[in-house]
């Protein structure tokens, strides 16, 4: 948008204008995201740390590019802490509900070894977030209760290809197996430098835009929309994720993909 001034006009009034102008496309960008996402996003019994990193991971923003609405079956693919989990319960509201999957205990494991899966559980046994239920799943397929409208997954699609023996082809099969026909498969993950496939999943933790979206397309799902509003241009996409550089502020994509109808 270019905005052009007579100097010898009235200075104020074309201030005024400017100003209007630029609100009016504030109000437009917020109104981008629906009102169910904002007062979720905005929900008191969010943590304090989670609003924090608000400003770098756009959850409003990238919810609205979700279509998320209101009474929405959901499934989340490993959550972590519940940073997305909470905003999505919320966003649903009581007629929805948020299934989060997450990997079991491994019956190996040492006994004084921490259930990396007790934040999630925890915060499904939270009143405020009853339409949370936790689904541990055998690594390498999606298997809920029923269809569900949406599969959600954030910063963790790269590690898919870091899981011995898994097979990405078929956990994307079940993904779509997961879902009603015309469901979306959404996936918010690191990015990698153009044209390095999965070369960078276990060192660097990010993966290229394009193999995501031609291993998912492989399975059946046709893309809808690209998003770039965690594009950040000054990460040239070399670091690690985990760096203090780029921790929090690394370039990302967003791929937006739907179940056919028919």
């Amino acid at each position: 948008m270019t905005f052009e001034f007579n100097l010898q006009g009235n200075r104020r009034g074309a201030i005024a204008a400017l100003a209007m102008t630029l609100l009016a496309v504030s109000v437009s960008a917020a109104a981008g995201v629906p009102a169910n996402i904002t007062a979720a996003v905005a929900d008191n019994a969010r943590p304090d740390e989670d609003k924090q990193r608000d400003a770098n991971r756009k959850p409003g923003e990238t919810l609205a590019f979700a279509d998320v609405t209101a009474g929405e079956q959901i499934g989340e693919l490993t959550p972590g802490g519940g940073y997305f989990s909470r905003i999505l319960s919320k966003a649903i509201g009581p007629k929805g509900h948020v299934f989060a999957i997450v990997p079991p205990r491994s019956p190996t494991a040492p006994a004084d070894q921490p259930d990396r899966n007790a934040p999630i559980k925890a915060l499904a046994a939270d009143p405020n977030y009853s339409n949370i239920s936790v689904e541990e799943r055998v690594a390498g397929k999606v298997s809920l209760p029923a269809p569900v409208d949406l599969i959600f997954t954030a910063q963790n699609y790269h590690d898919l290809h870091n899981v011995p023996d898994l097979d990405v082809a078929a956990f994307n099969k079940s993904v779509f197996d997961a879902l009603t026909p015309g469901g979306l498969y959404v996936i918010v993950d690191h990015s990698a430098q153009t044209g390095s496939g999965s070369r960078d999943t276990s060192t660097l933790h990010r993966i290229d835009v394009d193999t995501v979206r031609q291993e998912v397309t492989a399975a059946g799902f046709k893309i809808v929309a690209r998003s770039n509003i965690l594009k950040n241009t000054a990460d040239d996409r070399t670091a690690r994720v985990f760096d203090p550089t780029v921790r929090g502020k690394t370039d990302q994509f967003i791929l937006k993909f739907r179940k056919p109808k028919k």
